[in-house]
Formats: structure tokens, sequence, C-alpha cells
């Protein structure tokens, strides 16, 4: 699809983020208290666009699941750094809208301090996501602003920028 081609080409700029100590997307909260990294994103108040695209690509059963999963989640605030009409688009093509949601999700439970030394990891969408910890931790081009918010049946790490599969 055109409109989806091109949605994709414009979001791909590199974008350069740190690891940020304060301004935690969950409150200041650690935990869980039980809930699964559908519930936990949902809570938090600043995943709103997240979810709602996890919705309409039918995951949220997938994600409520027994994982474990590592998901890097997009604020709001890093939907709203891209270009106007992308979340539109990407929502009209459930397809691309998959592979891009798939493409923020690692199999397994991998938490801040298991990043050292990996310069890589196999998302769930097929393709793996670039990590750097030299300087903070990135995943791709973006920052993990927020690490380790644990979930029942995973781990959450707030990213500002939402990346995308080559």
């Amino acid at each position: 699809m055109k409109i989806r081609a091109l949605a994709l080409k414009a979001i791909i700029p590199v974008l350069t983020l740190t690891l940020a100590a304060g301004g935690s997307a969950f409150g200041g909260s650690c935990g869980s208290d039980g809930k699964d990294v559908v519930d936990t994103a949902i809570d938090a108040g600043s995943f709103n666009t997240l979810v709602t695209a996890v919705t309409a690509a039918g995951l949220v059963d997938v994600l409520k699941g027994d994982g474990p999963f590592t998901v890097f989640a997009p604020t709001d605030e890093a939907f709203a750094k891209l270009p106007e009409g992308t979340i539109e688009a990407l929502l009209q093509d459930k397809e691309a809208l998959i592979a891009v949601l798939t493409y923020h999700v690692v199999p397994g439970k991998v938490l801040a301090a298991d990043v050292v030394g990996l310069d890589s990891a196999k998302t769930v969408q097929g393709q793996s996501v670039n990590i750097d910890s030299s300087s903070g931790v990135k995943i791709d081009d973006a920052n993990v602003i927020q690490a380790d918010i644990i979930a029942s049946n995973g781990v959450i790490h707030v990213i500002d920028s939402v990346i995308l599969p080559q």
C-alpha cells in the first residue's frame, strides 16, 4: 500500500535519546501488583495510543498471555512525534500495524541489567532490534526513558520514540 510505504519511510529518521532518571510514565511505580503488560500499560495512563493500536491489531489477548514478554512501550508523546496521518494509516493497515507493534516486543523477560554486553535482540516480528548500552540504553534509535516496569507476564521498558522494522 502506497500510504503505508510513505508513512513508514517518514518515521525512519534517526532519533537520539538518553536514559532518563526522572519523569516516570508509571508515576514512580516499579511493580505491577500482579497485572499483565497490557493492564500495567493501561493503568499508567500514558500509553493510550499504544493500547488503541494493540487493540486494533487484535494483540490484546496475546499480550495478556503467559509470556514472558519484554515490551518496548512508546508513550503517547512518542507516537505524537510521528508525521501527521501516520497513526491513522497504520490503523487502517492491520498487517503493517501488527509488524510495527510486534517489532516492539521481545520474547522472554529482558531486564535492564541483562542488556550489558548485548548488541541485539530478536523481536516477535522476526527482525532484531539493535541495543546500545554505551551511554544509557538505546533500542534501535529510541532511548529507554524508564526501565524494568515489572508485570506478571514480563517487563516493560518505556521508550520515547516509535521504532520500526527495516
